[in-house]
């Protein structure tokens, strides 16, 4: 079954912050200096230092009481200064992420959320479900407007051909993992409501109208979070997010839905079986293809 997960960062602490200098319950250090980005960047040094260090921390690079390196490793490591390493620090402990104890160090104490959904190629919230996990969708947007080309285009409609678009939020666990946007022919999206799409998925109310979807496509790949999504997701502007990209057809190969999915890659991962297989020349890693492929006209985050 096709199931892709986030890779950890690269990076691996040094020595912790402490009194004398040494090392105390943390990972094995790494004394290769970093290039942060270019000063003309429009983030700031300490706060790249600070989105480094944050997903080392939620990532479980560092774990629960691990130190984190001294602020003067930290300006070796980074080659910036003891203000900027110490501000860095300070972002993280306002964010509960750390506490810092004098004369001790800096402590984490985050504690990590329930382990990430993992999902395959045929969908997900029937896997919830099927999980017996319960999630929640908050409507932020419902509104009928002239699609944009490339909405056209995977629709397979005129260039400013009326369409339902609408944005919701996707909760597990009370906390966001999803931020969904999806477009619909004008014709389907007016038979259902925006109170339905606040209750029920959408592939669900798309049946309901007689519609018998039949296949999607999709493609997987990352962004950036604007403020915006960052605010809804819970997380930082600049943060990755897995993107995924489906066009849902009915049985005659109709496009009727197209949704981009973000996701948290804390919160949601991506998961392929892949098997070693004989190519015309030579061996090729191939994805595993054992899923019901009936199962994908049900299936999928909408």
């Amino acid at each position: 079954m096709s199931q892709v997960t986030s890779a950890p960062r690269a990076v691996a602490p040094r020595t912790a912050e402490t009194g004398s200098g040494t090392a105390s319950n943390t990972a094995p250090s790494r004394d290769v200096p970093m290039q942060l980005g270019n000063q003309g960047l429009k983030t700031p040094l300490y706060h790249q230092i600070y989105l480094i260090l944050k997903g080392q921390i939620t990532d479980g690079v560092y774990g629960a009481d691990a130190r984190l390196p001294s602020e003067q490793d930290l300006t070796e490591r980074f080659g910036v200064s003891r203000i900027t390493a110490k501000r860095a620090m300070d972002e993280l402990a306002a964010d509960g992420l750390v506490v810092r104890e004098r004369a001790r160090g800096t402590r984490v104490i985050y504690q990590p959320p329930s382990a990430p959904i993992a999902s395959s190629v045929e969908g997900l919230l029937e896997n919830l479900i099927a999980m017996g996990l319960e999630t929640t969708v908050k409507l932020l947007e419902f509104a009928y407007l002239p699609a944009p080309n490339s909405v056209a285009e995977a629709l397979e409609i005129e260039s400013g051909a009326e369409v339902q678009r609408a944005v919701r939020v996707r909760y597990l666990d009370d906390a966001p993992f999803s931020y969904l946007t999806t477009y619909v022919p004008s014709a389907l999206g007016h038979q259902f409501s925006a109170e339905e799409l606040s209750s029920l998925p959408l592939l669900s109310l798309l049946e309901r109208c007689g519609i018998k979807v039949d296949s999607a496509s999709q493609t997987i790949s990352a962004i950036l979070a604007d403020h915006v999504v960052a605010k809804c997701l819970g997380t930082d502007p600049g943060a990755a997010l897995m993107k995924i990209s489906r066009v849902v057809r009915d049985q005659n190969g109709t496009p009727v839905e197209f949704i981009t999915a973000l996701y948290r890659p804390d919160r949601y991962q991506y998961r392929m079986s892949l098997s070693r297989v004989q190519g015309e020349t030579e061996k090729r890693w191939a994805a595993d293809d054992n899923a019901d492929k009936s199962e994908l006209s049900r299936t999928g985050e909408t």
